[in-house]
């Protein structure tokens, strides 16, 4: 049984990283300002989702603070993002990558309400992990490249080092749960 869950974690995890891998490919075509506008706010809910769920859940002192960082955070920048995109009259356009950010973060949290404890605690950690590390990759490979307003851009190049300490948060965080 023990070995089962570890090849279900395992492959759980690999088709999480797959889907996400598939969504940067996919987005390397290029978008529009609204679809980047979308991606942004529905980058920011997937982990706010996921942030709640742990704050929720978890028990570990360092889990439930990092998780609330993350719904602070990225509430902070869903904020930002739509008094800009009111601002400049932008309506925010559901596409592919959206559509796929979406399916992968109900994935990740219909898998994290089966877990419990510390189980719960170093999965949240890792796909947070995962998750900063090609959030960061699409705003490098894909939103900054393809943002054709300068406000929209400087907002996105703004909040990058953010979701960089995020993931240096993370990555911490996941060191000292494996002790």
């Amino acid at each position: 049984m023990k070995q089962y869950k570890k090849s279900f974690f395992k492959i759980f995890s690999i088709s999480f990283i797959i889907l996400f891998i598939s969504t940067a490919l996919y987005a390397q075509t290029v978008l529009t300002d609204p679809e980047i506008a979308h991606i942004v706010v529905t980058a920011n809910n997937i982990d706010i989702m996921a942030g709640k769920l742990a704050k929720e859940k978890s028990k570990n002192k360092e889990v439930q603070e990092f998780a609330e960082r993350m719904i602070a955070d990225h509430s902070g920048v869903n904020a930002q993002a739509t008094v800009l995109v009111t601002k400049l009259g932008l309506k925010p356009a559901n596409n592919d990558t959206s559509k796929s950010l979406v399916a992968g973060g109900k994935t990740n949290i219909k898998m994290l309400k089966k877990l419990s404890g510390k189980k719960f605690d170093m999965h949240y950690v890792k796909q947070e992990v995962t998750y900063h590390e090609l959030v960061l990759d699409t705003i490098d490979k894909m939103l900054i490249p393809n943002s054709q307003n300068a406000e929209l851009k400087a907002l996105i190049e703004k909040v990058r080092p953010a979701i960089s300490a995020h993931l240096e948060h993370a990555k911490t965080l996941q060191a000292s749960l494996a002790k």
